[in-house]
């Protein structure tokens, strides 16, 4: 309650109780989505890969085309949101996604791979702008918002992962029903979304801090470009493991069904940190520590697996997905703590995942033409233990206490 009356107060009588609270659902529908669509692909990979008869190193486009588009259009979104207004962009973003969704689950390859890009533009919108929207009008409460947000995000994710093998075989919906139901979610966040648009918050010629604070060169920065790999590398490590963990556990013997719903399962135990992360890293002047121990994750997680996983195969799923489900956190929070202004926070979300997610996106199609010509899972591993420690140098780099502003 008293997160709501403070932001009632900061944005001039804009938020009433109710109006407070309807935002923070919008939130939490919105970044429903962002996971969802994406995380429902791997444990369909191998069926996807039967029906339309294509190769490994296709199939994993299906998950770096999205990431491609969030490369492209990331530098983009903050000049939408200052042209046309934050709030309405998200909302026909929303809209974007959906259509997307739909025409992913049409028949063919060329449409498959059509709708593929059109919901991964709709998504690198709503990465880029949220963080931003966030530290805008929660500034006191920017790292328990961006936990509520991660939470979120990884509860949709988490479930996508599990059903999607039970919708398409058990409920008889096909690989295209069970992609396709998640248009759902997006009409269900457009109906939420709609009332923050049409009030039409961040009308271009609005006095804001944003708009009065000086412009930051973030591709000159540094420290931007510390965050920007460090976001491209943890990036690359969770878009690998949503696409091939499903297919590298079922060669420990599980079942396509099993091995989507530890994928769940393991995205699901993971909330708890993902949403404490944020909070204890908005209490901190510098993140290193802490940046230390979620990345350790990744490398205990992939570690395990490639010297043989054995019975302990779900312990070393449980640790990549601990550490993807932290290190996201706390990239999210980078973008507000590295900057003072939420405008500059804006910039430097555009900027560091363009960088990150085109970096991000060499990561499925490289472990699928891995596989493909090794036959194995060892080299890829070792790629991914690699990715994890370079993870490590450049987190260090960005988790110390400087802000861009400053010309660091």
């Amino acid at each position: 309650m008293k997160s709501m009356k403070m932001h009632a107060s900061v944005k001039g009588g804009a938020g009433s109780i109710t109006e407070g609270w309807l935002l923070v659902v919008g939130i939490i529908f919105i970044a429903a989505n962002l996971r969802a669509p994406l995380t429902s692909v791997g444990p369909l990979i191998g069926v996807i890969k039967e029906k339309l008869a294509i190769s490994g190193t296709l199939a994993g486009m299906i998950t770096t085309l999205p990431v491609l588009a969030f490369a492209l259009l990331s530098p983009v979104a903050p000049m939408l949101a200052r042209r046309f207004g934050l709030s309405r962009v998200l909302w026909f973003a929303m809209l974007l996604l959906a259509a997307g969704v739909l025409i992913r689950s049409s028949a063919s390859i060329s449409l498959l791979l059509a709708g593929t890009l059109i919901l991964g533009l709709a998504i690198s919108v709503c990465n880029v702008l949220m963080p931003s929207l966030i530290k805008d009008r929660y500034p006191q409460r920017t790292g328990l918002m961006i936990g509520v947000y991660s939470v979120s995000m990884n509860i949709s994710g988490a479930l996508a992962s599990g059903v999607s093998v039970p919708l398409a075989i058990g409920l008889g919906l096909g690989w295209k029903g069970a992609l396709g139901i998640w248009a759902l979610l997006a009409v269900v966040a457009l109906a939420i979304w709609l009332p923050q648009a049409s009030i039409g918050r961040g009308r271009p010629g609005k006095t804001t801090e944003a708009s009065q604070a000086p412009r930051v060169n973030v591709w000159k920065s540094s420290l931007a470009w510390q965050v920007a790999l460090y976001m491209g590398t943890q990036s690359l490590l969770f878009y690998v493991m949503i696409t091939w963990i499903p297919n590298i556990l079922t060669t420990y013997g599980m079942s396509p069904g099993a091995a989507g719903w530890t994928l769940s399962v393991m995205q699901l135990a993971v909330l708890p940190a993902s949403f404490g992360v944020p909070v204890l890293a908005g209490r901190m002047k510098s993140q290193v520590a802490l940046m230390i121990v979620v990345v350790s994750f990744f490398i205990i997680g992939f570690g395990g697996l490639l010297l043989g996983g054995g019975r302990l195969v779900v312990l070393w799923t449980l640790f990549i997905g601990l550490g993807a489900g932290c290190t996201f956190s706390l990239a999210m929070m980078l973008y507000g703590l590295r900057s003072k202004t939420s405008h500059t926070a804006a910039e430097l979300s555009g900027m560091c995942q363009a960088v990150g997610y085109l970096l991000a996106a060499i990561g499925p199609v490289l472990l699928g033409y891995l596989h493909d010509a090794t036959g194995g899972w060892t080299i890829p591993l070792c790629i991914l233990l690699a990715v994890s420690l370079c993870t490590m140098v450049f987190g260090i780099g960005a988790a110390r206490n400087r802000y861009v502003e400053d010309g660091h």
